[in-house]
């Protein structure tokens, strides 16, 4: 990932903190804190206030390029998204599809919070009905109630 053309793309100045913390996050294999990021930052030789860490993920959690999880007591844990790693449904009735961003991304850092590993690859297959579809198969139910 480039991250200037991330800044850019996003319509971001290129400041030294933005891209040592981009930089960070790419680098982890994990979920980390504000606190964690800041140290990490000092260890490069880059001292960045703590409130500029914090305005800088809460820019980032907006454009979506990273998430953010709530580990209870007011922490928080940021993690870069995988090139928009994505997920599509698909109705098994009417075959529609739908695209959604993928969900696995907290169950990999509940994992990597619980035991200590850290996810390189998942496979997960999603299958169902859509909305108008079971809908639609609750109203023929219905009706051939009544018919009876």
């Amino acid at each position: 990932m480039n991250i200037q053309l991330l800044l850019r793309q996003n319509g971001l100045k290129i400041t030294k903190p933005r891209e040592t913390i981009l930089a960070i996050l790419r680098e982890a294999d994990h979920g980390m804190d504000a606190e964690w990021i800041r140290e990490q930052a000092v260890l490069r030789g880059i001292y960045i206030n703590l409130s500029t860490v914090y305005r800088t993920l809460d820019l980032l959690e907006e454009l979506n390029i990273l998430e953010k999880f709530d580990l209870g007591d007011h922490r928080y844990n940021y993690v870069l998204k995988k090139d928009h790693h994505r997920h599509t449904l698909t109705c098994e009735i009417c075959h529609k599809s739908v695209d959604m961003d993928c969900p696995m991304t907290k169950i990999e850092e509940l994992i990597n919070r619980e035991t200590g590993f850290s996810i390189k690859e998942h496979h997960l297959e999603l299958k169902g009905v859509c909305r108008e579809c079971a809908q639609k198969k609750e109203r023929n139910a219905s009706s051939q109630k009544k018919g009876a």
